[in-house]
C-alpha cells in the first residue's frame, strides 16, 4: 500500500511547488508564453471548483474532500490489493484531492497555472492537482473497462 501513498505524496509535492513558485514569481492575471497559441503559464485563483462553479463555498469543499480522501483511502485499503491498475489511479486522486485541499485551506483559493488553446478554444485554467484527479479518474475507468473485459471471456 505504501507505494501508493508514495505517488500521491509525490503528486501533491509537484502540485504544491509549481503553485508556489507561480504565485511568488508571477503577478495574477500575467501570462508567459510557452508554446505560442498554444500553452501558456497564467496566474490565475479559483475560489470555486472546476471552471470556477460553486465559487466561495469553502465550507462546501471542505466537506466533501475530506468525505472523498476519506473514500478513497478506505477503497485503496479494500480493492487496490487485488488491482495494481485501480491501485495506482486512486493513489493519483488522493494526491489531486489533496493538493487542492491543502490550497482551500491555507488561502481559501486555489492556484491555477496551466492555460492551454486548443483550437483557438482557451481551455480553463488549471493545475497539476487537477491534472492528477482527471488522470486518476482515467486510470481507474480503464482499469474497471480491462476487469469487465476479463470478466467477460472468463465466463465464455
Amino acid at each position: 500500500m505504501w507505494r501508493y501513498y508514495l505517488i500521491a505524496l509525490v503528486l501533491i509535492g509537484i502540485d504544491q511547488w509549481t503553485k508556489w513558485l507561480v504565485a511568488t514569481k508571477m503577478e495574477i492575471g500575467e501570462s508567459i508564453p510557452i508554446i505560442n497559441d498554444f500553452f501558456y503559464i497564467t496566474s490565475h485563483r479559483n475560489s470555486g471548483a472546476a471552471w470556477g462553479i460553486l465559487e466561495g463555498q469553502m465550507w462546501l469543499f471542505y466537506i466533501i474532500t475530506v468525505i472523498v480522501i476519506a473514500g478513497l483511502i478506505y477503497f485503496l485499503h479494500t480493492h487496490g490489493k487485488q488491482d495494481f491498475l485501480i491501485a495506482t489511479g486512486v493513489g493519483v486522486l488522493i494526491g489531486g484531492a489533496i493538493g487542492n485541499f491543502i490550497d482551500r485551506i491555507l488561502h481559501q483559493q486555489v492556484v491555477d497555472f496551466a492555460n492551454f488553446y486548443i483550437f483557438n478554444y482557451n481551455f480553463p485554467i488549471f493545475n497539476i492537482a487537477d491534472a492528477s484527479l482527471t488522470i486518476g479518474v482515467i486510470i481507474v475507468i480503464i482499469a474497471i473497462l480491462l476487469d469487465e473485459r476479463k470478466r467477460g471471456k472468463e465466463k465464455k
